[in-house]
């Protein structure tokens, strides 16, 4: 069993009473308190300790498909009717409250924690800042580099890209069996991790790959099956790993609202940083956490810190040119030497969201 405990408490409310009498129980519970408005993304839903709704949030939050979670509590300026009983129903909340009368009943509910069964992995969505910028064999390095920095745990690499021609390939698995996207049937919402792990070709034990498929007629994953294997993935306390088009389609919209970090991958060139700049510009309405990872070599001798200066945004990690890997790509696929520039990079980003894994 998995606990949260100094996680924030969300707090989606339109009722200024209310939400004064959720920081006031926030404040005596001794927990941080993160407000919001709906649309909720499901990775802030999902990673909140508790949430604390009004009826009209919870009947919001159930329309946007956002799964049962425990710690729900829905508060209320009246007493309790049917149609506040029936928001609770529906969102799955744990204790119906009137405030300010019940206030130090909500102190004492926010301030246990909540068990969750199962663990909560980290998502991670890379994606290139321009054309070739490396993210698809950045994203298979951090797949690769998850077993070191979270031993037991697996890693989920989810291809988001129909038209990059596949991770397996990437990876020297392409011979591998196994299913990838166009084989992966996903019914009613919700797939077993197990299951995926058992149906998916990997690397080592530890590496699990949904690769895009190759052919004609190739299409991208679904909104409701990436969502499913995401979570699937995240529940079962994977790191899970989406290489995301930088195109604007439904699918990295959706890769990049799951997210808990997306990591833009940027080659060490003025127009290449000036494309990333307008990238990162439009990612701010799917997901703010973002981070940059600047590939060489720079023709033109742009370092590190200029980039950074840029894009008005601080650089996680500069990768110089890795040796062989264009050989190594051909013949065999990625595989990570211990000084690798590659290695170090992943490390990095893993290093990101180490604090936020539980």
């Amino acid at each position: 069993m998995d606990t949260k405990a100094g996680t924030p408490v969300l707090a989606i409310t339109s009722d200024e009473e209310l939400a004064a009498g959720t920081r006031r129980a926030c404040a005596a519970a001794d927990r941080d308190l993160h407000e919001h408005t709906p649309p909720v993304p499901r990775r802030v839903w999902v990673g909140a300790g508790h949430v604390v709704l009004d009826p009209d949030a919870a009947r919001a939050c159930v329309e946007a498909d956002l799964p049962r979670r425990a710690g729900v509590h829905l508060v209320s300026s009246r007493a309790p009717g049917i149609t506040e009983w029936q928001a609770a129903a529906a969102v799955g909340a744990e204790s119906v409250l009137v405030l300010p009368g019940s206030e130090a009943d909500l102190v004492v509910a926010l301030a246990r924690r909540v068990e969750t069964a199962g663990g909560r992995g980290p998502v991670i969505a890379v994606v290139g800042g321009r054309g070739g910028a490396g993210a698809s064999t950045l994203a298979a390095a951090l797949a690769l580099t998850c077993e070191k920095r979270f031993p037991g745990r697996r890693a989920l690499l989810v291809d988001c890209d129909p038209a990059g021609g596949g991770l397996d390939l990437l990876l020297g698995i392409e011979h591998n069996p196994g299913m990838r996207w166009p084989s992966l049937i996903v019914e009613g919402g919700a797939v077993s991790a197990a299951a995926l792990h058992a149906a998916l070709p990997g690397v080592g034990g530890t590496v699990s790959v949904l690769s895009a498929g190759r052919g004609p007629g190739l299409l991208e994953p679904g909104d409701a099956a990436l969502t499913a294997v995401v979570d699937a993935g995240r529940g079962a306390g994977d790191v899970v790993i989406c290489d995301v088009p930088r195109q604007s389609r439904a699918v990295t919209d959706v890769a990049l609202g799951l997210a808990d970090v997306v990591v833009v991958v940027v080659r060490a060139q003025v127009r290449a940083v000036a494309a990333a700049g307008t990238l990162i510009a439009g990612l701010a309405s799917a997901n703010p956490n973002v981070v940059v990872v600047v590939r060489g070599p720079s023709p033109g001798g742009l370092r590190g810190g200029e980039v950074a200066e840029l894009l008005g945004m601080p650089v996680l990690a500069t990768m110089r040119p890795e040796p062989g890997l264009a050989t190594a790509l051909e013949r065999g696929g990625l595989r990570l030497a211990r000084r690798s520039p590659l290695r170090r990079a992943a490390d990095a980003v893993l290093d990101v969201v180490a604090g936020d894994a539980v």
